[in-house]
């Protein structure tokens, strides 16, 4: 399990990634061509990858994204130290809130 601010990483064996999940198409890298897993609102840091993978997001902002990373990666942010992933697919949550009436993501 890894964790950088608001974004935790979980490990998932291959075989339980859903098919479903599978079969989203990647979310399109930035003009730096790093996966962005979470961009700060206010300050534009990003929670950032440049290995070679897939992130593969579900359009419902409350649902775990996966990520693949096919040789390993390192997960970069501005203000925080970076973190070095292994090779293989994980479980890519962002942290929520509650707010009177609703469940959100939180915001940078």
């Amino acid at each position: 399990m890894y964790r950088q601010g608001d974004i935790l990483i979980l490990p998932v064996p291959e075989e339980a990634v859903p098919q479903s999940v599978r079969d989203l198409p990647p979310a399109p890298r930035d003009g730096r061509g790093r996966m962005v897993l979470a961009l700060g609102e206010a300050t534009g840091h990003a929670h950032a990858i440049s290995s070679p993978g897939v992130l593969l997001r579900v359009p419902d902002p409350l649902t775990p994204d996966h990520m693949h990373l096919e040789t390993g990666g390192r997960l970069m942010h501005e203000e925080h130290a970076p973190i070095t992933l292994p090779k293989g697919w994980y479980r890519v949550i962002r942290q929520r809130e509650y707010v009177p009436g609703a469940v959100r993501v939180v915001a940078d």
